[in-house]
């Protein structure tokens, strides 16, 4: 049960660090250019893939056979499908608004949902090895650093006070130790959970890297240096699997 609290609590404050942090930088700065968010997009993309990529479907295939990694990167995808669609739902209710704080309020709230399996990953991760978790828990509080600039800086230009901002922006990480606790939990049953969570949390990284934090990036900056964050962050996540 200890065990348990305290893979809680470092998904907590590992899933608020990032977004805590980005939040403070999207509150007080304003980038004159677009080639370092972008930059930091493709980074935290590039991390994201090496995790799945030498972390995350790895472990799972040991665990599990191929067919059940198949169908927990399946049902990621398809998870993150649906999360998206309540989201632009909910967009499209609020656009007449004219109120761009909405808009931060709303992206906060897809962030918070998807906050959710990424907790997932480490909470399983965890019941894997200290290593894995820790390095999920690490890569995700990178990732979620831009996220953080993303929903503190539409509520700081609708005229939301700063400290309100970044303390609604740290909200959305709390979700991180929720799936933490779960992830916890469904990987302490036996090794076909966590092998199923472990795929899982990889679908729902694959679809956060190429449908949202690659095109977002390139919708910034269109040139090489952005792409270049995604090749560091691939090697980080490569000498971090080594070390």
């Amino acid at each position: 049960m200890e065990n348990l609290f305290n893979i809680t609590g470092l998904g907590m404050i590992f899933g608020m660090i990032g977004t805590t942090l980005g939040g403070i930088v999207g509150a007080n700065i304003k980038f004159k250019t677009n080639k370092v968010v972008g930059f930091v997009l493709e980074f935290a993309a590039g991390l994201m893939t090496a995790v799945v990529c030498f972390d995350l479907i790895p472990e799972a295939l040991i665990l599990g056979s191929l067919n059940i990694v198949l169908i927990g990167i399946f049902l990621g995808i398809i998870g993150m499908i649906f999360c998206e669609n309540v989201v632009n739902d909910v967009t499209e209710r609020k656009k007449n608004s004219n109120s761009i704080m909405k808009t931060g309020i709303i992206i906060g709230i897809g962030l918070a949902i998807h906050n959710f399996p990424e907790g997932l990953a480490i909470g399983s991760g965890f019941e894997v090895s200290e290593r894995l978790g820790l390095s999920l828990a690490i890569a995700i509080a990178i990732h979620d650093f831009p996220e953080g600039i993303s929903i503190a800086l539409p509520m700081r230009k609708g005229g939301m006070k700063k400290e309100k901002a970044i303390f609604l922006t740290a909200m959305s990480g709390l979700t991180t130790g929720i799936g933490a606790f779960f992830g916890a939990i469904i990987g302490s049953i036996s090794s076909f959970w966590i092998s199923i969570s472990l795929a899982f949390a990889a679908g729902t990284m694959l679809y956060i890297v190429s449908c949202e934090l690659i095109p977002e990036s390139n919708k910034l900056y269109k040139g090489k240096f952005a792409s270049f964050g995604n090749i560091v962050g691939i090697i980080i996540g490569i000498l971090a699997k080594i070390i």
